[in-house]
């Protein structure tokens, strides 16, 4: 296997280089071909000082893309290797799924890389798409990237709907049930008002700092979705099942036991237009699913209010 310096030069030192930019930088150059499958990297003596960080930065950054399965053997004592078949890892048919916070932010990311990005999402709470965001806004912020337009819509439950979840798990009188239930519609709604808002407070902020085209709209569901959904610029869909389990929630001060699902740690599938098929498909009728919700059954969203 060939060792090569990360792009067959080394990286200019800069200071203000992250972990979290290390990671995308390499990951870009993975995905390009630049570091091809099976290609021995530098040493992680050898990526600190080609970014001009400390050891600690290029071992974070690495075990990221050994979570997305974009490198192997990553360990102290010997350089990591390019995965075999990177281009793969996350999309075309027979893709693994990956956990949503592992899966969701590469492709975010790399959907930012076009001029036009539309995203559509369907979720109980936008907490996922805004963590997600986090790296494409980084990068725009340094200068890495830059579209011209962005539209984000969100189809989330209406406030007015009794959620099938999160709901009490434990057996209680009808009063006390009812009375419980209200509080976890409360702090669902809280949090669902609270994530909506950071995720477009974000995205508009980038009209007056970068000068962007940009749009982000909600709307609202008559029901609790069972699954969630990311449509990525008419080119990829992400979907992942809300599976169920019971566990605790401090909710005001108290330990209650709720049947909930934790939405990051849902697995990811991923599907492409033009991936055969099935692929296919799976987008276009994604698509047809998504604006036939939107356009007919939801509703204004407002993100305020309890």
């Amino acid at each position: 296997m060939e060792h090569a310096a990360v792009n067959g030069r080394p990286e200019p030192q800069r200071a203000q280089w992250t972990y979290r930019e290390v990671a995308d930088e390499l990951r870009a150059r993975i995905r390009s071909g630049a570091l091809r499958a099976g290609q021995r990297m530098p040493t992680q003596a050898q990526l600190a000082d080609d970014f001009g960080v400390e050891r600690s930065a290029v071992r974070q950054a690495l075990r990221i893309l050994q979570s997305e399965h974009l490198l192997a053997n990553v360990s102290k004592g010997s350089p990591a290797t390019v995965a075999e078949n990177p281009q793969s890892v996350f999309r075309g048919p027979g893709a693994p799924p990956q956990p949503t916070m592992v899966g969701l932010a590469p492709r975010i990311t790399a959907a930012f890389r076009q001029q036009d990005v539309e995203i559509d999402a369907l979720c109980l709470t936008s907490v996922s798409l805004t963590l997600a965001m986090g790296e494409p806004l980084r990068q725009i912020h340094a200068g890495r990237m830059k579209p011209a337009k962005v539209r984000v819509r969100v189809l989330m439950p209406s406030r007015d709907i009794d959620l099938a979840f999160p709901a009490p798990a434990a057996a209680l009188e009808a009063e006390q049930e009812a009375a419980l239930g209200g509080r976890l519609r409360r702090h669902w709604l809280a949090q669902r008002n609270a994530q909506g808002q950071v995720l477009k407070h974000n995205l508009t902020a980038l009209r007056t700092t970068h000068g962007m085209d940009v749009h982000v709209e909600f709307r609202a569901l008559p029901f609790t979705p069972p699954v969630k959904l990311y449509l990525l610029n008419g080119n990829e869909a992400l979907f992942a099942y809300y599976t169920l389990s019971r566990r605790g929630e401090q909710l005001d001060h108290e330990r209650v036991d709720v049947y909930d699902a934790t939405g990051v740690q849902q697995m990811l599938f991923a599907f492409e237009q033009g991936a055969g098929l099935r692929d296919t498909t799976f987008v276009e009728q994604s698509h047809l699913w998504f604006n036939s919700l939107w356009n007919t059954i939801s509703t204004d969203l407002t993100l305020i209010g309890p």
